[in-house]
């Protein structure tokens, strides 16, 4: 099968195609033809081996990673896919399902034509309503670190919460999901992200090329930073006496595939929609990663895995 691999740290250029055996399902794993997966933002730091804000995380990062080179070279932190095979104990899912899932857990992997997941792994049935392109984007990972926040900010009906960032994977889903819970949303973004954020649920936005959200007179019971690019020092200014502060980089607890349920179930019911910028095929995952790079996607970006592209 072919796979995308990466064998030291460094630019995009790092990434290329290379043939590698295809995995065999153990016994409690499902083995999956992946469809589509997407260039994370997590992807590029790890690709580069060096946090982008951080000395300390880069250095935690090439403990874990590896500290010359990757240990594991095959980065791709979700995907959707249909089963091919399941391993004997394997009772959850069929051959054929159509799933979409997190690869965080399985050390990444998903930057390949077929991966191997256990069957209790992060994983869920497909929205019926969805392409597998629209499946991987970012549903598994900035949707599901959207709704952790979310309800750990206890987003309710009436409240008024301010997004910072609303324009990125965690953002989009974030300003979907606030206003899911009845919440009055605004959003901060650049000027080309405005119609996108308001065609989202946002009543309000705000344009940090032309404007600081800090300055605005308005006050929120919320503010919350989905790209970890502002502070609680500035987000106190706007707001109310008893508001609450929440940042992306907050913790918000362990992957829970109910988390995946719930989320396919709300964008069956049409409150939620994933956001795709660009679709990149495989033999572009260069160009993909080097647009990721400049920061400014809107949504998320994905890698299609064409079949035409197995043969």
């Amino acid at each position: 099968m072919k796979a995308i691999i990466y064998e030291e740290y460094g630019p995009p250029e790092v990434l290329h195609l290379k043939e590698i055996e295809k995995p065999t399902p153990k016994e409690d794993e499902i083995l999956i033809k992946v469809h589509a997966t997407t260039v994370h933002v997590g992807d590029t730091i790890m690709r580069r081996g060096k946090h982008p804000d951080s000395t300390f995380y880069s250095v935690m990062m090439h403990l874990a990673l590896g500290i010359i080179k990757p240990r594991n070279n095959i980065l791709g932190m979700e995907l959707a896919g249909e089963i091919e095979a399941i391993g004997e104990n394997v009772s959850l899912f069929k051959v054929g399902d159509p799933v979409f899932a997190s690869t965080v857990r399985e050390k990444r992997g998903a930057y390949a034509e077929y991966k191997c997941l256990p069957e209790d792994g992060n994983i869920a049935i497909k929205p019926n309503n969805l392409t597998f392109e629209e499946a991987a984007a970012g549903l598994a990972t900035g949707g599901v670190t959207a709704l952790k926040h979310m309800r750990k900010l206890n987003v309710q009906k009436g409240q008024k919460i301010l997004i910072y960032g609303a324009s990125g994977s965690v953002g989009t889903f974030s300003v979907q999901l606030a206003k899911y819970y009845g919440a009055e949303v605004s959003g901060v973004c650049s000027t080309s992200n405005l119609e996108l954020v308001k065609s989202l649920g946002a009543v309000k936005t705000i344009d940090y090329t032309k404007e600081d959200y800090t300055q605005i007179d308005e006050k929120y019971d919320i503010v919350f930073d989905a790209v970890g690019k502002s502070s609680k020092k500035e987000g106190k200014k706007i707001l109310k006496e008893d508001g609450v502060f929440g940042s992306v980089f907050d913790s918000v607890g362990k992957e829970d595939v109910n988390d995946l349920i719930f989320l396919r179930e709300r964008v069956e019911a049409g409150d939620l929609k994933p956001i795709i910028d660009k679709t990149y095929p495989m033999e572009e995952i260069v160009e993909a990663h080097k647009y990721v790079d400049k920061g400014h996607k809107k949504g998320n970006v994905v890698i299609s895995i064409k079949e035409e592209q197995r043969e």
